[in-house]
């Protein structure tokens, strides 16, 4: 499948790690009823409206546990889904699709669900040069599932993990002693091109990271009124991030202060799930 989340080579193993959750030894209710092979067709339907996202995730769900399963897909991540809608058909071993229809389904819920939450914050910015970024507040061993779907959603990816920025937070800035001496440290230890983003909270900090050459400011938690003062003073010396407990219901409050990015935790910890459903589950010759 030419697709960018499954085109990375560690997904099948994210994908089987969650089905030997699920299947421990066996499923033993589907071995009750289904004591051999019998094909059969599945529906997914939509249940809700939103944006469908992980299709592919789901699909290749099924074609791990059965590489024969066929799955036809009649839309693809990133549209926009009406309640009621067929949105794939799966085919193969009915013990295949009784027993990947939970991990499966978990997947594509969850991404979606994200997807969906992400289009409504970003279409919120719409208008303005803010672009709205996830962060690494993601479910252990599903965040480049979740950050995908970010993507998909409108929103764009802050740093995957540690190994990909710097990015001086409150408690290194204590271990280093000063906002100055955090910066100096990173300076001296990470190569030129690296980026640094120091965390501040009040404006004093704001004007030590801009003294200090940060390349980036977050302005996590700080007043309105604050934020486009430190926006006013750094004068695009540098680019400005807004951060701390970001939500739909609060995203509007921050789009005139003039920051370049605004990073929202609740994108992929606080985005419920998307209803869908596989229905109409019958044996075919």
């Amino acid at each position: 499948m030419n697709n960018p989340i499954t085109d990375t080579l560690h997904i099948d193993e994210l994908i089987k790690m969650a089905l030997r959750e699920d299947i421990s030894n066996e499923d033993i209710t589907t071995n009750a009823v289904m004591r051999e092979y019998k094909k059969g067709t599945v529906d997914l339907i939509c249940k809700q409206d939103g944006v469908i996202c992980g299709l592919h995730v789901f699909a290749r769900t099924f074609e791990i546990l059965d590489k024969d399963t066929e799955i036809q897909l009649f839309y693809e991540d990133g549209d926009f889904v009406k309640r009621g809608a067929h949105i794939a058909k799966v085919t193969g071993d009915i013990r295949v699709l009784l027993s990947g229809e939970r991990t499966a389904l978990n997947y594509l819920q969850r991404m979606s669900g994200i997807a969906t939450y992400t289009r409504q914050v970003a279409d919120l910015l719409k208008g303005s040069k803010t672009k709205l970024l996830d962060t690494r507040k993601t479910t252990p061993n599903m965040r480049i599932f979740e950050k995908y779907a970010v993507k998909v959603g409108g929103g764009v990816n802050h740093r995957y993990n540690l190994s990909d920025g710097i990015l001086l937070k409150d408690n290194h800035i204590g271990a280093a002693g000063s906002v100055t001496k955090a910066v100096q440290m990173a300076r001296e230890y990470a190569p030129f091109v690296r980026k640094i983003e120091v965390e501040v909270e009040n404006l004093d900090m704001c004007r030590e990271a801009l003294d200090a050459g940060a390349d980036i400011i977050m302005l996590d938690n700080m007043a309105v009124e604050d934020m486009k003062t430190a926006v006013n003073m750094i004068g695009g010396r540098a680019l400005t991030e807004c951060s701390g407990n970001v939500t739909k219901e609060n995203i509007s409050n921050i789009i005139d202060t003039g920051v370049d990015y605004v990073s929202s935790g609740a994108l992929t910890h606080s985005a419920p799930i998307m209803d869908l459903s596989l229905k109409n589950l019958h044996a075919i010759d």
